[in-house]
């Protein structure tokens, strides 16, 4: 790794945080071995090949992680790459719970982004669920029910953007938690707008 392959914004983050700092230092090191370009993407320190991003180092309560965008896509030989969600469909992530795990296994976790690195060359694609194979909560289904210029509204979004409103929607387990979102997103999905926007 040298310095000319660094973002200063990246240095940034490292310097401020917390927990994880010995492990995301190296991470980053192994990650920047594997001649990728650093960059700083959702506040977090993001790797990628010809502007397409490859691979993440995230910090999470319970532990560190590297994410591969197209995670999905890689083979997995060691069976050590998690799906975090059921919901995620691309995206794979490689756990730690300290430094000695991270160094003890450098040359497999390198051999991992080489891969994800033909992965990329390869123009290789995550195939993406269709919206229509979502569950539609069923309190998503009385408001459709009630109000069908809701439904329209909402078939008139963009699929990534009707995907993000059916998960976000789907998570909580109380129904009446789940109704108290839905009715807080009406107003932004009668304007066209995303989760997001």
């Amino acid at each position: 790794m040298t310095t000319q392959n660094t973002n200063p914004k990246v240095d940034a983050y490292l310097s401020k945080i917390k927990t994880w700092k010995d492990e995301s230092v190296k991470l980053r090191k192994i990650i920047l071995d594997c001649d990728l370009t650093e960059d700083y993407k959702w506040m977090h320190p993001c790797y990628t090949l010809n502007g397409k991003n490859v691979v993440l180092i995230h910090g999470f309560k319970e532990y560190c992680a590297i994410m591969f965008l197209k995670g999905s896509l890689l083979k997995d030989p060691h069976g050590i790459l998690i799906q975090q969600t059921n919901n995620v469909q691309g995206g794979r992530q490689i756990r730690f719970t300290n430094l000695e795990q991270i160094i003890e296994q450098e040359e497999i976790l390198k051999a991992y982004i080489r891969e994800a690195i033909e992965v990329e060359q390869a123009g290789l694609k995550v195939e993406k669920k269709e919206v229509e194979q979502f569950a539609v909560p069923e309190e998503l289904q009385q408001q459709f029910d009630a109000n069908p210029a809701f439904q329209t509204a909402f078939e008139a979004l963009t699929p990534g953007r009707q995907r993000a409103y059916l998960y976000h929607f789907s998570q909580p387990k109380q129904s009446k938690t789940k109704t108290s979102r839905i009715e807080k997103c009406m107003q932004p999905i009668m304007e066209g707008k995303g989760l997001n926007d």
